[in-house]
């Protein structure tokens, strides 16, 4: 399907840039670092189609929402905060929230925070105490988070040479296809870099990559969804699949071989698959 025009909707301190697309129950799609809405594009079509309304905005500092200049405007519960007002303006007060990277971060939040979420999927990134408790391989593959804290160094690397190191680690095997090409120019925008790496230094704690030892968070009594890409570069299936030992209203984890980071956009028949089907259980 072709997606309308975004609408743009005034919160009480950002402005975003979202899809409302179809009629039925509610479906709230958050992505992350570096996307866009877009990034959703087969799950809006397929999620309409088979009767739902899909609400997919683009967080702020990404896509046409306000960037704003604030580090601290990019810590999690403020995005949290931005759904809690979106979905109030939007009228919706049941949902189930799909998320992905950043937006796995902002959607596992939301879950503790709202009893308006009756279910999560989370894609690639597990709950906040599973990721602490997953070990050194975990830590070694989260790298790159402690080297986004740093001002001005990501700035200058990742650009460097038609972005050719964003490509090779990022893309590994696809270095330019329609998703990369998409990140690239949006990063490319005035200022649009720095804001994306603000989610980073906004809310990585270096001492994350130390401390194994949970944190007290509330609790998730909602059904829960975990998919994982089993050659993702970033995140490993045991963060993913230690989530259930934090949760309370039931969770299943589904590993996608062959699939790596980008579930969304690579992999979307895998990913509708599983979203209908969770869909049908709680329904």
């Amino acid at each position: 399907m072709e997606l309308p025009e975004p609408v743009r909707i005034a919160l009480p301190d950002v402005t975003l840039s979202v899809y409302d697309v179809g009629s039925g129950p509610a479906v709230l799609l958050l992505h992350g670092f570096p996307d866009r809405a877009t990034l959703w594009r087969a799950q809006i079509a397929c999620l309409v189609d088979a009767g739902y309304r899909v609400i997919a905005p683009d967080l702020r500092g990404f896509g046409d929402s306000d960037r704003p200049d604030d580090v601290a405007a990019y810590r999690v519960r403020r995005s949290v905060a931005d759904m809690v007002a979106l979905l109030r303006e939007r009228e919706v007060d049941s949902v189930v929230v799909v998320g992905h990277d950043y937006g796995a971060a902002v959607g596992w939040a939301l879950a503790m925070a709202s009893e308006a979420v009756r279910g999560y999927v989370a894609l690639s990134v597990g709950h906040p105490n599973a990721f602490r408790a997953a070990g050194l391989s975990q830590r070694a593959a989260s790298w790159y988070m402690l080297w986004f804290r740093e001002p001005g160094v990501a700035e200058e690397v990742l650009p460097a040479d038609d972005w050719s190191f964003l490509r090779r680690w990022a893309h590994p095997g696809t270095e330019d296809d329609d998703l990369v090409r998409t990140q690239i120019r949006d990063l490319s925008r005035p200022g649009a870099l720095t804001a994306g790496l603000s989610w980073y230094r906004a809310n990585v704690d270096p001492r994350t990559f130390v401390d194994e030892h949970p944190v007290d968070l509330p609790p998730i009594t909602c059904p829960v969804l975990g998919v994982i890409g089993a050659e993702d570069i970033a995140l490993g299936e045991a963060q993913m699949a230690g989530s259930g030992a934090y949760l309370t209203g039931g969770f299943e984890c589904v590993t996608l071989p062959g699939a790596g980071h980008w579930l969304p956009a690579r992999h979307p028949d895998a990913v509708n698959e599983q979203l209908l089907a969770f869909l049908g259980r709680l329904d």
